[in-house]
């Protein structure tokens, strides 16, 4: 039976984009009261439990990816279904486990059709304008504003309202904590290397970026049998992170970079895989590649930003460039995937979590992030 809506919530709220860090002084997200109306046909209502800090929301926080504000910030987490609309209930029931993703597809747009539900076209004019797919927003301010959604989940918050197609069950015994990493950092970087770069038994595979995606992609490549993989990343502890999950070599990256990784692999890496968001290092990604070899990219760089590449190459050594959102997969499927190999000892993705934190905390936290200091935090609620 569903339970009634909470008349007010506590949320994280993004006042303004392009703060000045520190955040704990700037303090960008003020944790308010908002009201948050009940689910309509095919959402759900989400006691939030856990919600991870991650890059792509850091990236708002800075401006490199502009989104409406106010909005209540937050899209990798994990929570108990509280409520079903109607059309999601034969699918979610109260008490449910679920993880959050940020793309609900709409099943029905040429993308969804063709197998690609992270490129749907709905899901993505809803994520721009900070609505939920079935359209408008949920929340409601004291003052009569209508803050919105961070890419249909907005985790930073007691309670959330989601498209059930934006939701996946999973088993009760599955940890919050962990379980809201599957939503972005796992689904993301294992799949930049199972489904996007096809990582093969064998290959020589190359990390740019050791963040909680990066490292999960070097999870993946190990997962895929890679016979090398390469971390790079400016941070010593991020490095000595990547060696214990299993990166055969480590660099620290910089003008250097390319050189060395074609020095480690006799001539270049099979795959690589950039995460960091930067053009100049998606470039560097790029020639990092062997002839013949995939660069996969799942950074979000700001808008106006462009990469400059040998245009030449792409022909005449036959190299590819592609990009992967969502991890280049189905996450209904996906996930369910990911947290069995989980649960199998192949992907330990417990060594991502690097700090627990309260919601009035989330400021001091994407300071950690942004140095560096934090791979993956959580916000527990």
């Amino acid at each position: 039976m569903n339970a009634p809506a909470p008349e007010t919530v506590r949320a994280a709220v993004l006042e303004e984009i392009g703060a000045d860090a520190p955040y704990a002084r700037s303090r960008p997200l003020q944790v308010r009261e908002l009201g948050l109306a009940p689910p309509g046909p095919g959402e759900l209502l989400v006691r939030v439990r856990a919600a991870g800090l991650c890059h792509s929301d850091l990236s708002v926080v800075n401006g490199d990816r502009p989104r409406p504000v106010p909005m209540v910030l937050g899209h990798e987490a994990a929570g108990e279904v509280v409520a079903c609309g109607s059309g999601a209930d034969d699918r979610f029931a109260p008490g449910d486990h679920v993880v959050l993703y940020f793309v609900a597809p709409c099943g029905g747009c040429a993308r969804c059709l063709e197998g690609r539900p992270a490129l749907c076209v709905r899901g993505a004019a809803a994520n721009n304008a900070g609505d939920l797919v079935g359209g408008g927003r949920r929340w409601s301010g004291s003052g009569g504003e209508r803050p919105a959604h961070h890419l249909g989940v907005s985790a930073f918050s007691e309670y959330t309202v989601v498209s059930a197609a934006s939701a996946v069950r999973v088993d009760s015994d599955l940890p919050f904590e962990v379980a809201a990493l599957f939503g972005c950092a796992v689904l993301t970087g294992v799949g930049s290397a199972l489904k996007a770069a096809e990582v093969r038994p064998g290959e020589r595979v190359a990390v740019f970026g050791l963040g909680g995606v990066g490292l999960s992609a070097l999870l993946g490549a190990n997962v895929a049998g890679a016979a090398q993989v390469v971390g790079v990343d400016p941070i010593e502890a991020k490095r000595d992170l990547a060696g214990r999950l299993g990166a055969t070599d480590r660099l620290p990256g910089g003008p250097d970079a390319v050189d060395a990784v074609h020095e480690l692999t006799g001539g270049g890496a099979d795959k690589v895989v950039d995460t960091t968001g930067d053009a100049g290092v998606l470039a560097q990604a790029y020639l990092a590649a062997r002839p013949g070899g995939t660069t996969v990219t799942v950074g979000l760089p700001h808008p106006d930003r462009h990469v400059s590449i040998p245009a030449v190459t792409l022909a005449a050594q036959e190299r590819t460039l592609r990009g992967s959102y969502l991890g280049s997969g189905v996450p209904a499927r996906d996930i369910p995937a990911y947290i069995s190999l989980y649960r199998r000892g192949m992907l330990p993705v417990t060594e991502l979590l690097s700090g627990r934190l309260r919601l009035d905390e989330v400021n001091e936290g994407f300071d950690r992030l942004a140095s560096g200091a934090a791979v993956r935090q959580v916000v527990e609620l």
